[in-house]
Parts: C-alpha cells; sequence; structure tokens
C-alpha cells in the first residue's frame, strides 16, 4: 500500500519553469524532526535538499503517515505536514520526494509510542539533571565531549526502561552509549551496542526503591558533534532481548513468550499480519507500554514446534516434521538442543538458522546427521553470523539437526528459530549501486522518464536454484511508458532496461517491485525486490545502519532539454577488433551545454569507452569498442546513458536499445618476423587467410613500429594470398627487437567500417656491421742465408732455396704468393 498526496503547480510556474531553466533530478539530504508519535496530526516536517522547487508528491513507504500539505518554501526546502496513524507501524519509515523533474534519495523518518520532549541545556552534570516525564521521548544531541543527563522520578517495583535511537536515524556517525544511574550514581544498567539494536543502545531494571533515577546518554568513545542527534526514550515499557516463537504463519494468532526483560518472561498472544513482510518486527506491548524497536520475527507459511526443555541429548529431540520450523533458547553455557524429522532417502533440504538475523546473541553452530547414525554435515557462519547447510537424506530415517553457540555460550534471551525447507527457486531483484565505493550512494537507483523520452538502467536478478533465461521489468508502468529490454540469459546477472515515455504522457509516478519471471511461463520463482538504503557510513565505507525495502520508485516526468540517439552498427564488432559508436544529440530551443555519454551495458569480452563529451554546441561523439580475441560471436542489446547540468542540476536520459553484434573476423594476417639494418630496408611477409569473402578492397597498415621506421600501407582482397610490405629504417631508429607490431585491416561494408588488429609480430633493427679496414702489403723481407751445420763452410743458396725462403716469409706477412717462374724448356739432345 502507497500513500501519497499530489500538489499541483500553477501553470504559470511550469511555464516560467520551461521557458527559462529546464528541470533536474532533486535531492533529499535529510528530514526534521527526525521522528513522531503515534496518533499525533498536523506534524510539519522540514525536508531539506536541492532543486525542490518543482516538488509535487511525496511517495510514502509503509501505511500509517497520511500527507496532508506540501508547500515549497525554495529550492532547497519543504515543509510538508502529515498525520500519524494511532496505529501506525513503530520504527523507520521511509519517504521521497516527487518532483515534476524526477525522483529524490530516500530518508527515513522514526515513529514512536511515547510523546516527545526537547533537551534542554545545561544537563552536562549529574547534579544539573535535566528533568523529564516518565514515558517520554527526548529529542536530544550529542556535541564533542558532551554528556547528557536526565531525571525521572519512579517507584519501587516500577520497570525502567532506556533506548535510543542514534545511529539508526542515518544522519552521522554516532554511536551512542546509555545508563540508568541512581541517587549514589551507581550504574543499574549500562548499554552500548546490542544484536537487536546494532550500535543503538538501552537497558532495562526494576527500580528497588522509590526516588529520583538518572539516564546518562553520550558517544562512546566521548566524541560527537552537532549532527549527533538522538531520540531516547525513557519509561515503563518492556524491552525484552528475545521471542520464542521466533516467527509464525501469516494471519495467524500465535501465543508468544518475551525473554529478557528484568521483569521475567512475558507471555503474549499477536495475530500476525496477513501478507509477510521480510522487515517485520514483533514489539511486546503491556499496560506499562510497548517496547520500541521490537525484535526480528519470521512471517512464513510454515508448521512449527518449540523446543520441549529437555531436549539437550539425541535421545530426547524433539519431533517435528519437514518442511517445518524448530524455536528454542540455548538457555546456559555449553548447551546443545536436538529435533528430529522423519525424512525419504533423497530428499534435500535447506536447513537455516535465524539467530543474529533476528537480534539474538546466540552465534549458532548447526549440524546435521541421522538419528543414530552418521553425521551429514554442519555448519557455522555461510548464513553471515547465521547458519546454514544443504542436506540429502541418506536413508528413509530420522534426521537429528542440533543447535549451540560457536563459543558455547548461552543464555535467557540466547533465541533461534530452524527452518527446512524443500529446495524452492528464488530470485531478488535490484538496481545495482553506480558507485560501489560509496555504498551511501543512491544515485540513479530509482527511474525517471522524461516525457518524449528515454532513460535506463541496469536490472540486476540474482539466482538461486535455477537455471534458464528471465523476462525483467516492472510490476506497474505510468500510463504512456513502455519497457524495452531483451531476457537476460542464464549466465548473466544484470540486464539493460529502456523506459520510453511518450511526450504526451501524465506526469505522475508510485513504489512498484522489479519483476523477473522466467522465460518459459512454467516456471514458478519466489521473488523479493531489494533496496539497499545504507545511511550511516563509518571508517573505510563500512556501512553500520542499512534499511531494506521492497519496491523502487518510477515516474513521469518533465521533458529533458536534449536527448540521445546511437547510430545502429551495419557492421559486427568483430574479434580482436574495434569500432567508433556514433551518438548523436538533438538539443531544444536554447539548450547548448555539454553532454556526457557513458555506456550503460558493457558485454562479455567487450570493451567500451569509459564516457565521451558532446561539447557544448555540439551534436555528436564518439564511444570507441573493441572486441576481445576470444569474445563469443553472439549480438547483445544495450544502451548508452547521457547527463548534461540543465542549469541547476543533473538531466539523465538515454538512447534507444541498440544491438552490439560480436562475430569472427572476415580475414586474419599471419606476418613473420622480419628484420632490418640501421638506414637499411626490408620486407614484412603477411599470409593472408580469408574466411568469410568480402567485395572490394580492404586497407591494411601497420602499426606499433618503432620511431623513424616506415612502412607503406597496403590493400588486399577477398582473393590475396600474401602481402610484402616494404619497410624501412632511419640510421637512428632504436636498435633491438620491438613487439607488439601488427596489422589493422579496415574494410567497408554495408556502408560501415569493420576494424580489426591481426598478424602480431616484432621486428628486429641490427646496427650495422662496421667494414674491414684494407691490409697494408708487408714488404718483402730478404732471404736470409740458411744456416749451415756448426763446422761447416758458408755456401751460397740456390735459386730453389732462395725462392722456398721468399715464400715462406710472403706467407707469414698474408702477402698473396708469386707463382714460381716457369721451368726452361729442355735442351733438344
Amino acid at each position: 500500500m502507497k500513500v501519497r498526496v499530489l500538489l499541483l503547480l500553477l501553470a504559470g510556474l511550469l511555464g516560467f519553469a520551461c521557458a527559462t531553466a529546464f528541470a533536474a533530478s532533486p535531492s533529499l539530504g535529510g528530514i526534521q524532526p527526525r521522528g513522531g508519535t503515534r496518533g499525533a496530526t498536523d506534524v510539519v516536517l522540514t525536508f531539506s535538499g536541492a532543486r525542490l522547487a518543482d516538488a509535487q508528491e511525496v511517495l510514502v513507504y509503509y501505511p500509517g503517515i497520511t500527507v496532508k500539505k506540501l508547500e515549497v518554501v525554495n529550492d532547497t526546502t519543504l515543509k510538508v505536514t502529515v498525520d500519524i496513524a494511532p496505529d501506525a507501524r513503530l520504527g523507520d519509515h521511509a519517504f521521497r520526494v516527487r518532483t515534476a523533474s524526477g525522483i529524490s534519495d530516500l530518508r527515513t523518518f522514526w515513529v514512536g509510542a511515547l510523546p516527545t520532549v526537547q533537551e534542554v541545556e545545561p544537563n552536562t552534570e549529574f547534579d544539573k539533571a535535566q528533568p523529564i516525564p516518565l514515558n517520554s521521548t527526548v529529542i536530544g544531541v550529542v556535541d564533542n565531549e558532551d554528556v547528557d543527563y536526565f531525571a525521572v522520578d519512579c517507584k519501587k517495583g516500577q520497570r525502567l526502561s532506556v533506548e535510543v535511537e542514534g545511529m539508526r536515524l542515518g544522519v552521522t556517525f554516532f554511536d551512542p552509549y546509555v545508563a540508568i544511574i541512581d541517587s549514589k550514581r551507581f550504574e543499574m544498567a549500562i548499554g552500548d551496542d546490542s544484536p537487536s539494536t546494532r550500535q543503538d543502545s538501552g537497558g532495562s531494571v526494576v527500580i528497588p526503591a522509590d526516588g529520583k533515577y538518572v539516564v546518562q546518554i553520550r558517544e562512546s568513545a566521548f566524541g560527537g558533534n552537532g549532527s549527533c542527534q538522538y531520540r531516547l526514550h525513557v519509561g515503563t515499557f518492556p524491552r525484552p532481548t528475545g521471542v520464542v516463537p521466533a516467527g509464525g504463519k501469516p494471519g495467524e494468532e500465535v501465543e508468544l513468550t518475551f525473554l529478557g526483560d528484568p521483569s521475567g518472561p512475558i507471555k503474549q498472544k499477536v495475530k500476525l499480519p496477513a501478507v509477510a513482510d521480510p522487515n517485520f518486527r514483533i514489539h511486546c506491548q503491556t499496560a506499562e507500554g510497548v517496547h520500541p524497536s521490537g525484535l526480528g520475527f519470521r512471517v512464513i507459511d510454515l508448521p512449527g514446534v518449540v523446543e520441549s526443555g529437555a531436549n539437550n541429548t539425541p535421545a530426547t529431540a524433539t519431533a517435528g516434521v519437514a518442511p517445518g520450523a524448530f524455536h528454542g533458547v540455548v538457555a546456559k553455557a555449553g548447551e546443545t538442543d536436538y529435533f528430529k524429522f522423519p525424512a525419504k532417502k533423497g530428499q534435500v533440504f535447506d536447513v537455516r538458522v535465524f539467530a543474529r538475523q533476528l537480534g539474538s546473541p546466540l552465534d549458532p553452530v548447526l549440524n546435521v546427521s541421522v538419528v543414530g547414525g552418521p553425521a551429514i554435515g554442519g555448519n557455522d557462519d555461510s548464513g553471515g553470523p547465521d547458519s546454514y547447510l544443504r542436506i540429502t537424506a541418506p536413508d528413509d530415517k530420522e534426521i537429528a539437526v542440533a543447535v549451540g553457540d560457536h563459543l558455547q555460550k548461552g543464555g535467557p534471551d540466547h533465541f533461534y528459530r530452524v527452518e527446512v525447507t524443500p529446495v524452492q527457486a528464488s530470485v531478488a531483484t535490484l538496481i545495482p549501486r553506480v558507485d560501489g565505493n560509496n555504498p551511501a550512494n543512491q544515485e540513479r537507483q530509482t527511474i525517471s522518464v522524461p516525457k518524449g523520452n528515454r532513460t535506463a538502467v541496469l536490472l540486476q536478478a540474482n539466482r538461486a536454484d535455477f537455471g534458464g533465461p528471465l523476462v525483467m521489468g516492472l510490476e506497474k508502468l505510468p500510463p504512456g511508458v513502455t519497457a524495452a529490454a531483451e531476457p537476460m540469459d542464464a549466465g548473466q546477472g544484470v540486464v539493460p532496461v529502456v523506459f520510453e515515455a511518450k511526450a504526451d504522457a501524465a506526469l505522475g509516478g508510485f513504489l512498484t517491485p522489479i519483476t523477473a519471471t522466467h522465460a518459459d511461463g512454467k516456471t514458478v520463482i519466489a521473488r523479493r525486490t531489494t533496496f539497499d538504503a545504507v545511511f550511516s557510513v563509518g571508517q573505510n565505507n563500512t556501512p553500520y545502519t542499512r534499511h531494506y525495502f521492497d519496491r523502487t520508485a518510477v515516474a513521469v516526468t518533465d521533458a529533458a532539454p536534449f536527448k540521445i540517439d546511437v547510430v545502429e552498427p551495419k557492421v559486427p564488432v568483430v574479434q580482436n577488433g574495434s569500432y567508433a559508436l556514433k551518438v548523436k544529440a538533438t538539443r531544444a530551443e536554447g539548450f547548448k551545454g555539454a553532454i556526457t555519454v557513458f555506456p550503460l551495458f558493457t558485454p562479455p569480452g567487450m570493451g567500451i569507452q569509459g564516457s565521451a563529451t558532446i561539447p557544448a554546441e555540439a551534436t555528436e561523439t564518439i564511444l570507441a569498442v573493441n572486441s576481445a580475441p576470444n569474445a563469443g560471436p553472439r549480438k547483445w542489446k544495450t544502451a548508452v546513458t547521457a547527463v548534461s547540468d540543465a542549469g541547476k542540476g543533473p538531466v539523465w536520459v538515454s538512447s534507444q536499445l541498440f544491438t552490439l553484434e560480436v562475430a569472427p573476423p572476415p580475414v586474419t594476417l599471419t606476418a613473420e618476423r622480419p628484420a632490418v639494418e640501421q638506414g637499411a630496408s626490408t620486407q614484412l611477409f603477411c599470409k593472408v587467410a580469408v574466411a568469410a569473402p568480402f567485395e572490394g578492397k580492404a586497407k591494411v597498415k601497420v602499426l606499433g613500429l618503432p620511431a623513424k621506421v616506415t612502412v607503406a600501407d597496403l590493400e588486399l582482397t577477398k582473393d590475396t594470398k600474401e602481402l610484402a610490405f616494404p619497410i624501412t629504417a632511419d640510421k637512428t631508429s632504436p636498435a633491438g627487437k620491438h613487439g607488439g607490431v601488427f596489422c589493422q585491416i579496415v574494410l567497408e561494408q554495408n556502408g560501415d567500417l569493420i576494424t580489426l588488429a591481426t598478424g602480431g609480430t616484432e621486428l628486429r633493427i641490427d646496427v650495422p656491421i662496421a667494414p674491414k679496414t684494407a691490409a697494408v702489403p708487408t714488404p718483402t723481407p730478404m732471404a736470409q742465408p740458411m744456416p749451415m751445420p756448426m763446422g761447416q763452410p758458408m755456401r751460397r743458396l740456390t735459386r730453389l732455396e732462395q725462392l722456398r725462403l721468399e715464400q715462406e716469409a710472403r706467407e707469414k706477412a698474408g702477402t698473396p704468393a708469386t707463382p714460381p717462374p716457369a721451368a726452361p724448356p729442355a735442351k733438344k739432345p
């Protein structure tokens, strides 16, 4: 159910806005005061933000709050008058502002059961505690090193409970500490963090004697600042910290036992809601009041059983059925609780423990076995801090389930619920965050469709236990709006969806779930929509306070000052190829601003330039697209989004849904590895392989060459078998091996260009070898007389001996040998 109010703006104001300044997406920064009281009427809230002057409606997520009046104070402030129903749900409510130009961030407002009082300084000393009525909610602020004290009068036997909403308000990082102190300054109860209130705190005591008691609140590390606001509930209300059973069937009346209250267990019958709410909390209510925060509670159609109390051994296990639920308390240290249920061989069950998720201090450990037989499995933290296990029954026997605490702890409020269910197909749908580095950023997690224009989002589906394609969309669309999307493949988790509004579509919007249905139309899928709003973020962007909502917002807005279209590619982006995707803008008269375009979805195996700008007054730009060598051949649908500052803020639109096709290259080259000397020329030889015949000639360039190396461009046809590129290296081209050399082929088809890279190789550039210097002839040494044996007389050398000595001398000197003279002719007898 949604509650909303329409505020029609004056026609003159609308006309002025359209004529002089274009609308822009609104921003909601906060709501003050941060909460109100059940049954209060004419409560005036201040909504602060930006670009709120054309506000038309407040979208309210939960029943119980009615918007009576919306007043635009200025561009940054709205006054919103609401009535809070006497039975409005306790805790957080969520609002968005819908303007003529968009939908704001989501912000919360808290509803309590007690009347409110304001903190009044000075109240920073114990002896000067501010007196407040018992059963009231104090609205205050903790400044740096500030400690606030409040005094209440109590009677003996009366319960005094305190609970604070601080971090949960989402204003800033604020970790509150509270204490109940008696007149002697003895701390009777203290509270810092707790499983049920997270970083917020509380406590409760039974008053031992009549008198004045003091409640202290501060920042846990004595920090604080002007933004550390709190809502401090002080009263006689019950404050249990556990409940058994911790769930029930929709619409049934169930008897509950609330645990952990200082007065002891509290029994109460409660009528559960007819429709399951994943955020449902159970609130203990007595004549003394109602628990402000409540406890997590499962509303699901499963039969349940509560432990017998004597089920601490396998032999005394509490019997139940599957599918079914088991409830209990690990009441003391070291305790283990046992349950059992019959199963048939081959049955498969999911066994989940719910404890921390519901606010229990138990850190559960789960073990499953055959009764009297072997273990089947165990788990500690597969469900976050809780436990989860999928089992298959090995025989037609009973299955035993054992639950204990990881550190062997226990206590009267260590409650839990175990659900044993058949495996069921399910899917969680959402719009993913665009800024994963900032979990508090809610940008573009709503759907605002300008009249006569388009917007696009990614819809995400997290599948469980089923396969096959999904059809994604919204449960309801505004009149005049259509959605275009391809089915989401079995292996995909996101799909781009383009929403388009007719030019005469009426302004308006609402909250609606994101749908995901199996493409076969037969498979039943349990579906839920999740919007994760993070309001308190600490160090390292750690989220401390999160709120989950089951709907997203969609609206038709004023016309945008520009529209974009993608020129549909007429050729595929081939593997290891690239493409220049042209984006064109159509501008409204008078709008000249720059437009930035972004790819919405990049198909697997492809890359798309992160952004590009259409300059002021220009009408087009290019987004570079490429495909990996191993990208799978297929057609993909995607879109391009665009944003521009229309004079006072961002305006987003999108292109149509268009096709990017990945295909094998029609032609490839295999290149040899050439080598060339500096100052010389060579050739790069490439073999040509044509996979798909084509018409005309393709241009081929060699790219990636080192400096001062030139090469001629060539052409090829479908009949070309080999190419030889003449390459010339300059005398100063760098020597060495140069990788990254490849060929680029540009082929025209259907009036469009296919561009691909192929023929990767390397070029080696050598330094020329220095030329050898000519040898200078060595003079022929004079022949030395042959040594004579000692004691022998000297004699003259014969002519043959002289020639032999000269020849040996030349050989040693490297001088060419002189041929011996020809022998004289023989004399005639």
